[in-house]
């Protein structure tokens, strides 16, 4: 999850839906860690949250673009 921005802006969509992929899997294991009474920093559950945000954002503008540039 260590991308900044700028970073997943230089990914295509393949890269992108894998960032997404493992993104999700971090959030999973921060939220069973937070459950367990594990996780110290709980501000990392809302910061792997936006990221995936962003990321879906990413993806849903490439998809609008393609679609306007396609046929």
């Amino acid at each position: 999850m260590a991308r900044t921005t700028s970073e997943l802006h230089e990914l295509n969509l393949s890269e992108l839906i894998e960032e997404l992929r493992a993104t999700k899997q971090e959030a999973l294991n921060l939220r069973f860690r937070n459950a367990t009474g594990q996780l110290d920093n709980t501000a990392e559950i809302r910061k792997v949250r936006r990221q995936v945000a962003r990321i879906n954002t990413l993806i849903r503008q490439r998809e609008i673009a393609a679609a306007e540039a396609g046929p």
